[in-house]
Formats: structure tokens, sequence, C-alpha cells
């Protein structure tokens, strides 16, 4: 069976989803960014228009703490 994906975080435009997607990828864990086709087409409503990133489940706490190292430190 396929693992689930889950969403880790959303952003208010695709191109700083995309910069998330890369940052994880360099790291060496695959990511999905949905939503581009909604930001295209409904570009100023950012209700509308947001994105979101999402990996499999087994990897999102790692993708979290790669993506908000600073915010894991304070804890």
């Amino acid at each position: 069976m396929a693992e689930k994906l889950v969403t880790i975080k959303k952003f208010g435009s695709y191109i700083e989803a995309e910069l998330a997607k890369q940052h994880l990828d360099d790291c060496g864990l695959r990511s999905v960014v949905t939503g581009q086709n909604a930001a295209n087409a409904y570009a100023g409503l950012a209700a509308v228009a947001s994105s979101a990133l999402q990996v499999f489940e087994s990897q999102a706490q790692k993708a979290l703490e790669i993506l908000e190292p600073e915010k894991q430190q304070e804890d």
C-alpha cells in the first residue's frame, strides 16, 4: 500500500512553497507542492491561491525540523 501524503506547511505564494520543496529535496526528502493551478488562476486572492507543501507521513517530523530549525531549538 502506498504511503499517505500529509500537508506540513501552507504558503501564501507558490514560489515560497517551491523554495521550501527544493530545500527538502537538497536534504534528501521527497516532497510535493500543491495549489499551483489555483495560485496562477487567482493570483490576487490569498485565501484561494495558497500552496501547500506535502511529504510522506513517515517523513513529516524530519521535514518540519529541517524547515524550522530555530523553532525546534526554542522548545
